[in-house]
């Protein structure tokens, strides 16, 4: 069964569709809603859906603890052999569950990545990132890299998918959305096998309701440094 992790603060208007385009995604699954101290009817919608659906459950967080805490609260309770991390929002594809869990499931992985930056052939056209936001991501993803020894092409994805057993050595300690770098180099000192896999991509804007921003970038790299010897 895979486990879907969504953290979920101030996305009233995105939630019962994306939940929704997780359950029509036909694989075995729980979706693990983890409502991070919403203030915008969000959380009573997450208790709705639990009542709704068999598969959807529900964890409230008291107060706003950030992102990577309701992750590490999600993964407590996720009951599933395989996990992936999903965003409340309508930016990433559940549909690419399939591609995330095809080498994990064949044994040629541990972890997989979902890159935004990574081209399929089969694509016929995708809607491209903000400049800015595709810039700012390929050089923490660089940063990343030179302090980890990986290759990735998209270290701040959402899109991560793991074996249970590859995730239940890391410790997640970052609150916000330095949770990304932290958790890539914690995967990079494990004996874990790391792929990629190209997955669709509707990057929305800060009008549309996106949080991250030019400071997170700072603490991010202020993360890779700090994680590469600290656990």
């Amino acid at each position: 069964m895979l486990s879907v992790v969504m953290p979920v603060y101030n996305e009233m208007k995105t939630l019962r569709a994306i939940v929704e385009a997780v359950r029509a995604v036909v694989i075995d699954k729980e979706i693990v809603l983890v409502d991070d101290g919403s203030k915008d009817g969000s959380r009573d919608l997450v208790q709705q859906l639990a009542q709704e659906f068999d598969n959807v459950r529900a964890v409230l967080h008291p107060q706003n603890m950030g992102k990577g805490a309701a992750l590490r609260t999600g993964f407590e309770h996720a009951r599933g052999s395989y996990v992936v991390v999903q965003d409340a929002d309508l930016e990433y594809d559940p549909q690419d569950y399939h591609a995330l869990l095809k080498p994990i499931l064949a044994g040629d992985a541990d972890v997989v990545y979902g890159s935004r930056y990574l081209v399929d052939p089969r694509d016929t056209g995708r809607e491209r990132d903000h400049l800015y936001h595709y810039l700012g991501n390929r050089f923490l993803t660089l940063f990343s890299n030179l302090f980890t020894g990986l290759n990735l092409t998209d270290m701040e994805t959402c899109y991560k998918c793991f074996r249970r057993e590859a995730l239940a050595t890391i410790r997640i300690k970052s609150r916000r959305f330095t949770v990304e770098p932290e958790f890539t180099a914690k995967i990079a000192r494990l004996r874990v096998r790391i792929w990629e896999v190209p997955i669709r991509y509707r990057g929305r804007s800060y009008g549309e309701g996106k949080k991250i921003g030019w400071r997170d970038g700072v603490a991010a790299l202020c993360a890779i440094v700090k994680y590469r010897w600290v656990d």
